[in-house]
């Protein structure tokens, strides 16, 4: 494929100047005197031909975090726990081959409806957790894929598991870890902090609800009426409505389990944000509201009317929407992202924790390998516009690899006080230097949509070759 940049990008790209500035701190720290990125070449995943996890997509969901909002700063805790969750060195040996971790299903706290992996996964958004590739001793041997559910506002949605079945999510996610992912027991210091991050998501703000769950004053008159149907009783079952189940003021869950004809007893979810959360039911068997709503209709005999059916959709549509922050990822937020991750140092140097710092420079040496490799080489023999601007970029994300990995060293030979000097190079870096070379080098990566889109008509392209070939 072709790299050679647009017009636009030749307008877009930073002057010269800049570019040695960052040059120039680079070098002035004593980290970098000559451009020599780290190699950028896919480490063999361990997965099955057609595996997708979406880990290059260019957008990415962004969650509301109930510490930011009420003392404007994550926790420790709360940090590490990000950091463990987006870590694939808390799971098993063929976890950590794949470079898969807890944000891999759930990105950001958030599903992940492409997520698609043959044998696991009956359709793009499940996946199946009693199979042999994680962990061969949790093999039921059966396909039961579930779908992969959102994280937002799970401190009010227990029991976890579709099926209900631990009313404990420190439970839940130690079961996981080390039970379907074949983790070693993780410290009850991570496993602390996983939960403490989990339960730190909140729901996104729904602008048509209430504290009570109620639709607001200015909605529609169809999501009004579709409100009204909602907690009317089945013609057949009178004890029963969507709404006995679903009870709006206590988050749309009445946590117990149910049989709703679906094959079992399944906790009932919740609605809120329901709009982000397809594919639906337990084993997302149905793509959308409309088809649930028919399901409900035939198997409960509700004898809907078209514009019955109409409004509750409207409803429906009403109470699952939220206000999600917009987030097109470029090299300069990802960055910021992983110092985020990084600022755990801050408490683990200090204590000195070796634990935690093992963890964090394991995790972001492999996630600031992933970032290089959205800055490619150009290709022989096509244009090198942008040559000097990629390359300044990988060496900048070399050197962050490379201070991170001698910190690593420092630490775990007991030197923390160069440890914590290896730290401040690291944020010095990440202030200034290392920014701006990214930023210089974005309109010829592929945070560019354009290059994304070619390169990943590129990747799908080749797929079946390469299936051919294992």
């Amino acid at each position: 494929m072709s790299w050679k940049a647009d017009e636009c990008c030749r307008e877009r790209r930073p002057s010269g100047l800049a570019l040695l500035a960052a040059a120039a701190v680079l070098t002035l720290l004593g980290v970098w005197s000559d451009a020599h990125p780290a190699p950028v070449a896919d480490a063999p995943a361990g997965l099955p031909p057609g595996s997708e996890l979406d880990d290059d997509a260019i957008d990415s969901p962004r969650e509301v975090f109930h510490s930011e909002a009420v003392h404007g700063r994550k926790p420790y805790l709360s940090r590490l726990g990000n950091l463990a969750f987006n870590s694939p060195y808390m799971l098993g040996e063929v976890a950590r081959k794949a470079h898969v971790s807890c944000a891999t299903c759930h990105v950001n706290g958030a599903s992940n409806p492409r997520l698609f992996i043959p044998g696991l996964s009956a359709r793009p958004g499940t996946f199946d957790t009693t199979s042999a590739l994680f962990n061969p001793k949790t093999d039921n041997g059966v396909l039961d894929a579930v779908t992969i559910p959102s994280l937002r506002g799970a401190r009010f949605l227990a029991p976890y598991g579709h099926d209900g079945r631990s009313n404990s999510l420190r439970d839940f996610v130690r079961n996981v870890i080390v039970n379907e992912f074949a983790g070693a027991p993780p410290s009850q210091q991570i496993l602390d902090a996983i939960v403490i991050y989990i339960e730190d998501i909140d729901f996104l703000p729904n602008p048509n609800l209430d504290a009570g769950g109620r639709l607001k004053p200015g909605v529609s008159a169809a999501q009004l009426r579709g409100e009204a149907l909602f907690a009317r009783a089945f013609p057949n079952q009178p004890q029963l409505s969507c709404a006995s189940c679903h009870i709006p003021s206590a988050a749309f869950v009445d946590h117990r389990q149910h049989d709703v004809g679906s094959g079992g007893l399944y906790k009932t979810p919740t609605l809120i944000n329901a709009d982000f959360n397809g594919p639906y039911f337990h084993d997302g068997r149905f793509d959308n509201y409309g088809q649930v709503v028919d399901y409900f209709d035939r198997e409960y005999a509700l004898g809907l009317t078209p514009a019955e059916r109409s409004d509750l959709l409207a409803y429906l549509s009403a109470i699952g929407d939220g206000t999600r922050p917009e987030y097109h990822l470029t090299g300069t937020n990802v960055l910021a992202d992983l110092n985020d991750l990084a600022s755990v140092l801050d408490i683990a140097i200090a204590q000195p924790d070796d634990e935690v710092i093992t963890l964090v420079v394991a995790t972001l040496r492999d996630q600031l390998q992933d970032l290089a490799e959205r800055y490619p080489d150009p290709v022989a023999s096509e244009t090198t516009a942008g040559a000097r601007e990629l390359a300044l970029a990988r060496a900048a994300v070399s050197t962050l690899r490379e201070t991170l990995q001698r910190l690593g060293r420092d630490a775990a030979s007991g030197r923390f006080t160069a440890a914590a000097a290896d730290y401040l190079t690291y944020r010095k870096l990440t202030a200034a230097a290392a920014p701006l070379a990214l930023q210089s080098a974005e309109p010829w990566s592929l945070f560019d949509p354009a290059l994304h889109a070619a390169h990943a008509a590129t990747r799908t392209a080749a797929l079946p070759s390469a299936a051919q070939s294992r």
